[in-house]
C-alpha cells in the first residue's frame, strides 16, 4: 500500500479570509501607548503605516476578507503542501504522526511573503510609492523586495550588520528583485549614526534596524514612504493565518480533526502565529491541543522576559507595546538563527502565553542544528536555522510519545529552507558553534532602563 506523503489543496480551496485572534482572547489586548503613556490613536500611526493597515491592526473583527489582488499573487505558490514526515518518524522510532507545513516553497523561501504581499498591496492601494523596512537573517527583506517587485514599489532594507556579513546571498536576492540593502547601523540615519558613535563595532540588532527604517520613512518630505514590519504587529499575525487555515483543511482530508501538538519557532512571532492561531481558536472553543513556541536560549523572550510595556526599537520611535520583552537595548549574541534575535514578542503571542493558551521552551543552537541535520538526512530538505528550533521541539515531543507509548499527531511549521544559511551548517559541522544562554543579569540590566514605563493590565 502506498503512503500518502503530500496533502495538497486546490487553488480554489485557498482561504478567502484571514483569522484575527484578538477578539477571542480571554483577556483583551492592552492598547499601544504613546510617550505620554496615553493610548495611541490611528492618526498617530498614520506617518508610519497606511490607514488601511492601521484599521487591521486595531480590528476586533474575527474574520477579515482577503482581497482578490492579494490572493492572485499568493496563488503563485499557495496553498503550500502539508507533508507527512514518514522518514523522520522512522528514524525516531516514534508512534507519533509528524506533519509539517512547508512554507519554504514560496519564491523567497519562507513564510514571510504571506504578509509582504499583503502589506505591499495595501500600501500601493493607499498611494504609497516607497517602503522601508529592517531585516535580521534577510528572509523578510527578501520577501518584501519580491512583493514590491510584483506590485510596483521601491524598497530600502536595513539589514542587521552581523547577518549582512554572514549572509551575502540574501542581499543579492533583495537586489535581484530590485530592493536596496544597507548594513545597519548605517550612516544614513541619525539613529544609525548615534549608535555607531557609541558602539562602532556593534553587530547591530533588529531594534536598531527598526529605528533606522522608521526614521527613513517618516522623514520623507514628500510623504510617499511608509514603513513595513515583518513580524510582531497584529496585522502581520493576521496575514500569516493562511498557514494554519490551510493546514486544518489538509488534515481533515486525512481524517484528522485536530492535531495533539502544534509547534512553531518564535522570534517576533509571525510564523508561529500563522500556524497556531487557527488552532488556538479551536482550543479556546474546547479542543484539546497543546501549542508550543520554541525559541533560542540566547534570546529567551517567552521563557525569561517579563510581560511589560516596551518600545519596539532602540531609538524609541515606535509606540509602547504590551509584550514579553528583554528590553529594547538588547543586543543579541550573533547566533545563526538571525530571524529569532528580536528583543520583543508579538503582543498577540505574548497575550496567548499569558492566558495559558500556549507553552514556550528554549532550545540551544547545538540541539537545533542536530535536529536540522537529522531532518535533512531523513526528509531531504535543509531547514533554515530558525526552523530547526521547531524541528528540535518536534523531535522532543516525538520521543516523549515513544516513551509514553502514545499515538499522537504533531504538526509543525517548516518556516523556511536553509539554502542561504549553509555557512551556519558549515560552522556547526566544523565544531565552531557554541551554545550561549543569555544571562538573567543582563536582562535585569536592560529592564532597569524601563523604570517609570507604564505597566500593562
Amino acid at each position: 500500500m502506498t503512503r500518502q506523503k503530500k496533502i495538497f489543496l486546490e487553488e480554489s480551496e485557498f482561504p478567502k479570509q484571514w483569522y484575527n485572534l484578538a477578539p477571542d482572547l480571554p483577556t483583551p489586548l492592552n492598547p499601544p501607548l504613546g510617550p505620554d503613556g496615553n493610548p495611541v490613536g490611528p492618526e498617530m500611526l498614520a506617518p508610519v503605516f497606511p490607514m488601511n493597515l492601521i484599521e487591521q491592526e486595531v480590528s476586533q473583527e474575527r474574520w477579515i476578507d482577503i482581497p482578490d489582488g492579494i490572493r492572485d499573487i499568493l496563488i503563485q505558490w499557495r496553498p503550500s503542501p502539508l507533508i507527512r514526515a514518514y522518514e523522520l518518524e522512522e528514524a525516531l522510532g516514534t508512534p507519533a504522526k509528524i506533519y509539517y507545513k512547508n512554507e519554504g516553497v514560496s519564491p523567497a523561501g519562507s513564510h514571510k511573503p504571506n504578509t509582504a504581499v499583503a502589506q505591499a498591496w495595501y500600501n500601493k492601494q493607499f498611494g504609497i510609492k516607497k517602503l522601508t523596512t529592517e531585516t535580521g537573517a534577510g528572509q523578510w527583506g527578501s520577501a518584501l523586495s519580491f512583493a514590491a517587485a510584483q506590485i510596483g514599489l521601491e524598497v530600502k532594507v536595513f539589514m542587521v550588520r552581523v547577518s549582512f556579513d554572514q549572509k551575502p546571498f540574501r542581499k543579492m536576492m533583495m537586489e535581484t528583485w530590485g530592493g536596496k540593502c544597507i548594513a545597519s547601523p548605517s550612516t544614513e540615519t541619525k539613529a544609525g549614526r548615534d549608535i555607531l558613535a557609541q558602539f562602532p563595532d556593534t553587530p547591530g540588532s533588529l531594534g536598531i534596524a527598526i529605528s533606522e527604517a522608521v526614521e527613513a520613512a517618516v522623514s520623507d518630505p514628500k510623504g510617499e514612504t511608509r514603513y513595513s514590519l515583518g513580524s510582531v504587529l497584529n496585522h502581520v499575525m493576521l496575514h500569516q493565518t493562511v498557514i494554519g487555515l490551510e493546514a486544518k483543511k489538509q488534515l481533515a482530508k486525512v481524517g484528522i480533526q485536530n492535531p495533539d501538538v502544534v509547534i512553531g519557532c518564535c522570534g517576533g512571532g509571525s510564523n508561529f502565529a500563522g500556524l497556531s492561531f487557527p488552532f488556538i481558536y479551536d482550543k479556546i472553543n474546547g479542543a484539546n491541543i497543546q501549542v508550543i513556541g520554541a525559541e533560542p536560549f540566547s534570546c529567551p523572550t517567552l521563557t525569561k522576559a517579563p510581560f511589560i510595556y516596551d518600545n519596539g526599537d532602540v531609538a524609541q520611535m515606535t509606540p509602547l507595546l504590551a509584550m514579553n520583552s528583554l528590553g529594547h537595548n538588547f543586543i543579541p549574541a550573533p547566533i545563526h538563527a538571525g530571524g529569532l534575535r528580536y528583543h520583543g514578542m508579538a503582543p498577540l503571542v505574548s497575550a496567548a502565553l499569558r492566558d495559558g493558551l500556549m507553552d514556550a521552551i528554549a532550545v540551544h543552537q547545538s540541539e537545533c542544528f542536530d535536529a536540522g541535520l537529522l531532518f535533512a538526512k531523513t526528509e531531504g530538505i535543509i531547514p533554515a536555522p530558525e526552523t530547526t528550533h521547531a524541528i528540535a521541539a518536534t523531535i522532543r515531543e516525538a520521543k516523549k510519545a515513544k516513551e509514553e507509548g502514545k499515538e499522537k499527531t504533531i504538526l509543525f511549521n517548516f518556516s523556511g529552507h536553509g539554502l542561504m544559511d549553509l555557512v551556519g551548517y558549515n560552522k556547526y559541522l566544523a565544531g565552531e558553534l557554541h551554545d550561549y544562554e543569555y544571562p538573567e543579569s543582563e536582562i535585569a540590566e536592560n529592564l532597569k532602563k524601563l523604570e517609570g514605563y507604564p505597566l500593562p493590565k
